[in-house]
């Protein structure tokens, strides 16, 4: 069966056309600029492509109230132009199949549950770390909605007690995104993160921030995989120290074996499907619709 899969992020969007089994077959890569500009491109690449379903994960905050006015529309983006911008209704008039709607790190968890790190498990939690701090989260193999889409990118969190930087979030300032996503970085070190592998104390403090949130979620969510994607996540000196800050910060109090020095390295992991993992969500998406 050929489905179609679209990972609309806020610096690209990525479709692509693959299979019921996780495959991808082609994929195309549009930069995000507005969405006159953006969504032409968006449509010419699934016409005739003959898909039987999409899967639409997306950047938000997204509106998944299907009883709503305002259903799979982008609502309170900082994003320019794409605040209250309906991207379902403008794809489904164009392209007459079914659509599946969600967020991009819902659907990177998705992906990842049916094909990838969280394979034949029923829970996981799938976290972005990029130009923003996304979470995703399954509980009993399904999607976590409730009053709109989990946004644990804005939790706070506590201050590392050397830094003094006041935040980047331009609604919160210093939340977890405020303090550890990429643009945060580079406001705070002056330079790029992918220029401060070598910078110590800048990974001690995003490993601090990260391992705290992460805590908090095994704490609320108790998920069985937790996932790290995202470009800064592509650091990989970063997975060990937030397995000891984590251990640090739990001191002992869930005594479960995952949650061991022996042991942590298998239970918080980078995503097994790598930078496929959005595609392969908007796949599991589209099944959503189809069976």
């Amino acid at each position: 069966m050929k489905l179609g899969s679209i990972e609309a992020g806020g610096t690209k969007f990525v479709c692509g056309i693959g299979d019921d089994l996780g495959n991808v077959h082609e994929e195309i890569t549009i930069p995000t600029k507005t969405p006159e500009e953006t969504i032409p491109h968006v449509l010419d690449f699934f016409r005739h492509k003959a898909v039987s379903a999409i899967g639409i994960g997306s950047f938000g905050p997204v509106d998944l109230n299907r009883k709503s006015d305002t259903y799979g529309y982008i609502t309170s983006t900082p994003k320019p132009h794409w605040s209250q911008f309906d991207l379902v209704g403008t794809i489904q008039k164009a392209i007459s199949v079914p659509l599946a709607f969600d967020t991009d790190v819902n659907a990177a968890a998705l992906g990842e549950l049916e094909w990838g790190a969280a394979k034949g498990l029923d829970s996981c939690l799938y976290m972005t770390v990029g130009t923003g701090i996304g979470v995703g989260a399954i509980t009993e193999r399904k999607l976590v909605h409730g009053l709109m889409h989990p946004e644990m990118g804005h939790i706070y969190t506590r201050r590392h007690p050397d830094d003094d930087f006041v935040g980047n979030c331009s609604f919160h300032k210093d939340c977890l995104e405020g303090m550890a996503a990429g643009p945060a970085l580079e406001k705070r070190w002056g330079v790029a993160g992918k220029e401060l592998s070598d910078h110590k104390q800048a990974w001690e403090f995003e490993a601090y921030y990260l391992a705290q949130a992460l805590v908090n979620y095994m704490l609320t969510l108790s998920p069985k995989k937790i996932i790290l994607g995202g470009g800064v996540m592509k650091q990989t000196q970063l997975f060990p120290l937030i397995h000891d800050h984590v251990l640090e910060a739990l001191n002992g109090y869930l005594n479960l074996s995952e949650l061991t020095p022996e042991n942590i390295g298998d239970y918080i992991v980078p995503p097994a499907l790598g930078d496929q993992a959005g595609l392969c969500g908007g796949l599991a998406l589209a099944k959503t619709v189809m069976f």
